[in-house]
């Protein structure tokens, strides 16, 4: 990760994230991982894991981060996050901002909110939320829409 996290203190509340039993936290930097970890106190599970290898994760969760950057290789991520998760669960994707330079991603290959919207929007999960993550970086919430009354990936 290429700029600290923007108010870690508040960052967990921010995120909603240490209330799901289950959270699954894909391509995090480790920094926003083991600040998640240590604000999931007693039983909860926190599993950290590597897009490339989401089909060897075989459980669904609560909650899914997705930290992604680029938009080459993310269709198959984010498909991936949606079948992990549990009926009602949130799924957060934390992407680099078009108009800042410290990211090593080129803007152009950036990964955008219409782009997250216009892909969830099918499986019925609509975006509710964005929180600062970085100076460089933001995370979108998506939900089950009330419409679709989603209850399942």
């Amino acid at each position: 990760m290429n700029a600290t996290l923007k108010n870690p203190s508040e960052l967990v509340a921010r995120l909603e994230l240490a209330g799901p039993d289950r959270l699954l936290l894909l391509d995090a930097p480790d920094e926003l991982a083991t600040l998640l970890e240590a604000a999931r106190a007693g039983p909860k599970v926190t599993v950290r894991a590597e897009g490339d290898a989401l089909r060897s994760v075989k459980e669904t969760f609560g909650a899914v981060l997705v930290w992604r950057e680029h938009r080459g290789g993310s269709r198959a991520v984010l498909d991936g996050a949606v079948k992990k998760l549990e009926p009602g669960g949130a799924l957060w994707v934390v992407t680099a901002l078009r108009k800042v330079r410290g990211p090593s991603t080129p803007a152009v290959h950036r990964l955008e909110r219409a782009d997250l919207v216009k892909a969830f929007e099918k499986e019925g999960l609509a975006n509710d939320r964005e929180v600062r993550v970085t100076a460089w970086h933001v995370g979108y919430r998506f939900v089950p829409t009330p419409r679709t009354g989603r209850t399942s990936p």
